[in-house]
């Protein structure tokens, strides 16, 4: 049985500067502000990253 406590407040999103992989068999990416290097390097694959935008939800 499933309860639903009302309506949910939603999520407030933002365009949010990402770092996005290149490789295209990978679907890695980061935020990046929580990057440490100026241009990072894919952490699941250690391909070359790009930066892109994307409306992601807004973390404090």
């Amino acid at each position: 049985m499933a309860f639903n406590k009302g309506p949910q407040e939603p999520i407030p999103e933002a365009e949010t500067d990402v770092w996005s992989c290149t490789n295209d068999s990978c679907s890695g990416w980061m935020r990046d502000k929580f990057s440490f290097e100026e241009e990072p390097t894919c952490p699941l694959c250690q391909s070359k990253m790009e930066k892109e935008t994307r409306v992601l939800p807004v973390i404090d």
